[in-house]
């Protein structure tokens, strides 16, 4: 998400700003939702079983949540297995598909408040970017993929005279969608929009940490028309439900987006199952390399906001500072200017700009590695503590480690929280080298005025996106993915449809 963003702006209109006095009022009731939503109806676990849903911002319950298992899944993939071979969807005509889609872009705009609460709630994150960002895009990408309804053909190879050969374009089946808790509506959006638009099925399994949006998707996507079934939401844990559901035999992909460790076993499940498709996005430990000639004020807002938004709780955060030595000191003084500006606090004030992180354990894990630095050798320059202790919630200061060395944890591991591992290097190669020297491959930035330089060491980076002289400039037509541990497959774009169907030939003889 970009700098802009993160300021506060608000998007398309979504909501008029509201104190933070009226965000807790919109919050206090109703309670929110917590069953599954399948087949078009809320439900209960089977067994009943439940779990408390904890906010990140004070420590306390939001509500009571199913937690759904194995026979929940066996019942979500069912319905939409029956769903897609009685075919009220997929054999729908384009243009009413595109028109129901649209719908469902508009229902979420039109519950733009309830949605971003859940999510500013679930997730710790300020309401001003959960309303003019997470929402915002949500709708944007669900309406992005409804236009390509009635636009995609299929395909009439080149043949002899005496034979017709179609190639077509069908959607797989079921699709389970496996989301992670730091962007729920984007990153389900971006995996439900275009397995809709195919025609597929799909069951949505939330985090656990995070599942009121994903529950309240699937709610806005059977009122907008979307036939039951067609989207169903089994929220639980990852070893009970997803586990479950990446082996169900049923299933005919797994798009996954969360931990490597995580995308390993959704490999393994699909081994040890049917051989289901498997699309993963996983982690990332994205460089910004910053040359001695770069704008390091421009620099300085692109590495901080892009480490800092969304309390670093973002897959191609902007991680590893990677700087010439003979800028270096310039640079980081540039940062914390910038980063004195970033407000920390309570999510639900609309001036805040970095909130919590998504609950204890991870705010105990991020801390962690904060003391791992500083025991391998590595300075805190900046922040390395736990804030607002007070308030119950999970916060930690914006944090600068300087002095790392590429064989530290900090540097090779993916923290996921606001904390900027700061090398430097003396010449072109060597931060080249630096820049590559990660098991992961999701994202990279180059800052320099030299476009032959900006050419050279973008074309040398190996990961998804390289931006240059920028961080985080996105739109729904660029696709986004990974190269190495990072994963396989892309997200956004039109070259995300592929992996929701499958192309088959009809070949006709006339002789």
């Amino acid at each position: 998400m970009s700098a802009k963003f993160a300021a506060g702006d608000l998007a398309n209109g979504l909501a008029a700003p509201r104190d933070r006095g009226a965000w807790e009022r919109l919050s206090a009731n109703p309670k929110p939702e917590g069953r599954a939503f399948i087949a078009g109806r809320l439900m209960a676990a089977r067994d009943g079983r439940v779990f408390e849903d904890i906010s990140p911002i004070d420590g306390k319950s939001i509500c009571t949540v199913a937690r759904c298992g194995p026979a929940d899944v066996a019942t979500a993939v069912s319905a939409a297995r029956d769903s897609f071979e009685r075919g009220a969807w997929r054999r729908m005509e384009p243009k009413e598909r595109k028109r129901i889609l649209r719908r469902f872009a508009e229902a979420i705009r039109a519950d733009v408040d309830r949605l971003a609460l859940l999510e500013t709630r679930d997730v710790g994150k300020p309401i001003q970017n959960s309303v003019s960002v997470d929402v915002a895009n949500c709708a944007d990408c669900i309406e992005y993929y409804a236009e390509f309804a009635d636009k995609l053909y299929d395909e009439v190879a080149p043949t002899g005279p005496d034979d017709l050969a179609l190639v077509r374009r069908e959607p797989l089946g079921v699709v389970a969608a496996i989301v992670p808790w730091n962007y729920p509506l984007i990153i389900s959006c971006w995996k439900v929009g275009p397995a809709l638009l195919t025609g597929n099925s799909v069951v949505l399994k939330p985090a656990e940490q995070s599942p009121l949006s994903g529950i309240r998707l699937g709610e806005l996507a059977c009122e907008a028309g979307v036939p039951p079934g067609v989207l169903n939401v089994v929220p639980g844990f990852g070893e009970e439900a997803g586990k479950a559901l990446a082996l169900h035999p049923e299933v005919d992909l797994i798009t996954f987006t969360g931990s490597t460790e995580v995308g390993r076993l959704m490999l393994r499940y699909a081994a040890e199952s049917n051989l289901k498709r498997v699309a993963l996005e996983c982690g990332g430990k994205t460089p910004q390399v910053v040359f001695a000639d770069a704008d390091l004020e421009a620099a300085a807002a692109g590495i901080a906001w892009g480490i800092y938004y969304n309390s670093g709780e973002t897959c191609h955060a902007g991680s590893r500072l990677i700087v010439h030595e003979s800028v270096r000191e310039a640079l980081l003084a540039a940062i914390s200017r910038v980063t004195a500006t970033i407000t920390l606090g309570n999510p639900l004030e609309p001036t805040t700009q970095m909130g919590a992180l998504i609950d204890a354990n991870h705010m105990r894990r991020v801390l962690g590695y904060i003391d791992s630095g500083v025991r391998d050798g590595a300075r805190i320059a900046l922040g390395g503590r736990q804030a607002l202790t007070d308030s119950g919630g999970f916060y930690v200061e914006a944090t600068v480690l300087d002095g790392v060395r590429p064989e530290m944890k900090v540097a090779r591991e993916e923290i996921f929280g606001p904390v900027l591992a700061v090398m430097s290097f003396r010449d072109e190669a060597e931060a080249v080298r630096l820049a590559n020297d990660t098991p992961y491959g999701l994202a990279a930035a180059v800052w320099t005025h030299d476009m032959n330089i900006a050419h050279r060491v973008s074309a040398a980076l190996r990961a998804g996106t390289v931006w240059v002289n920028a961080f985080d400039r996105s739109t729904m037509a660029t696709p986004f993915g990974g190269f190495k541990l990072s994963g396989s497959g892309r997200d956004r774009s039109p070259h995300a449809i592929d992996k929701y169907c499958d192309l088959k030939t009809i070949w006709t003889a006339y002789a």
